[in-house]
């Protein structure tokens, strides 16, 4: 009988070492899961960060994961213009109007910041000195904006500005695939009458090679065999005592075949006219943020924060209104500019309407 309970007993002990080695292997099966199963998502998170399928940006916080909060709430307004954007250079019809190649010209455009991991082309008359002063800042020249002498941003031996051509193909190569990428547009015909009204009539840098240089070149060859299509149309006021006008300027930049051994001639200076797709590139090049003019207010703080600098450097005060467009002021330009004219003069910037969601100025063109 003894012998009997004995027999019981190691078989009960038995039993209770069985189910704890079942719970305990069990456990650890569950425990390896889900380790192997984060190890997974971490690794393809890496990756996706690495070798990026369309841009190596992502908002530091997912909405997913986070409350609403600035960062997010204008990103679906960046997503919005990268979604039209992307759709546009897919068209094969407005293919010749948005293509072109990342030549040594586009990467002159492009400045580089390496301490951040940030690249900017530079798209003038939309408010692309303010834009360089940021990135003075952050490569180390001056301690903020403010401290930074007109005379110095402009200088490109004094500034410090690195350019993306400088590089060797395999930097240029890595930069573009995994530096944080912005670009800044306007309206396309407002940006035309701000770069006239800057480089041929007030010229406030004196820079006296386009009144001197450029401005008889287009004259000679556009003013001579034209008449004014409205003398009655009075122009702004302070272009009636320049010498190059409006209409031989809209002539110059509208003339598809011609216009090419003047800008041969004129050198580097057509920068301030020439499109942004001639300029950036950008259904070549996958920029993270396209900002607007009209919207500089929002875009601007956006793009420090999506850049992970709002930290280190703040831009420029915006005055009120600057920003805004201003169509009374296009009417006002285009008020002597014959329809036929306006309308080859849209042809060539139709790539920059269409790209970048600015509607084709009807109240111009018909």
């Amino acid at each position: 009988m003894r012998h009997h309970w004995l027999l019981l007993g190691a078989c009960g002990w038995v039993l209770l070492i069985l189910m704890f080695v079942t719970k305990y292997i069990n456990f650890r099966a569950m425990d390896e899961r889900v380790v192997s199963h984060n190890w997974t998502e971490f690794g393809t998170r890496t990756t996706r960060v690495q070798r990026p399928e369309k841009s190596s940006y992502r908002p530091a916080v997912q909405p997913s994961s986070a409350p609403t909060g600035p960062l997010q709430q204008w990103q679906s307004v960046i997503d919005q213009r990268n979604r039209l954007l992307t759709s546009v250079c897919q068209d094969p019809v407005l293919r010749n109007l948005t293509h072109n190649p990342v030549s040594k010209f586009v990467l002159d455009r492009i400045f580089v910041s390496d301490a951040h991991k940030l690249l900017f082309c530079q798209t003038p008359k939309v408010g692309n000195t303010q834009w360089k002063k940021v990135f003075i800042v952050l490569n180390g020249a001056f301690p903020s904006v403010e401290e930074i002498p007109e005379n110095i941003v402009h200088n490109h031996e004094k500034n410090g500005l690195p350019r993306l051509s400088s590089y060797s193909p395999p930097e240029i190569t890595h930069r573009l695939g995994s530096y944080f990428k912005f670009l800044i547009v306007r309206d396309p015909f407002e940006r035309l009458i701000s770069a006239f009204k800057d480089k041929f009539v007030l010229n406030p840098r004196f820079e006296p090679w386009y009144k001197l240089d450029i401005a008889p070149a287009i004259i000679r060859k556009y003013r001579r065999f034209h008449r004014d299509p409205n003398p009655q149309a009075e122009a702004p006021a302070e272009e009636r005592s320049a010498g190059l006008k409006f209409d031989d300027f809209v002539r110059y930049l509208g003339d598809a075949e011609g216009r090419h051994r003047l800008d041969r001639q004129f050198g580097a200076h057509i920068i301030h006219w020439l499109s942004y797709v001639e300029l950036c590139a950008p259904c070549e090049i996958k920029y993270d943020v396209i900002g607007h003019h009209e919207t500089l207010e929002q875009d601007a703080p956006h793009i420090l924060r999506a850049a992970g600098i709002d930290g280190l450097v703040t831009y420029p005060h915006i005055p009120p209104g600057i920003t805004k467009y201003n169509r009374t002021k296009v009417q006002s330009y285009f008020s002597g500019i014959g329809k036929r004219d306006a309308r080859k003069l849209y042809s060539r910037y139709q790539g920059d309407f269409k790209l970048f969601g600015y509607q084709r100025p009807d109240f111009i063109l018909d």
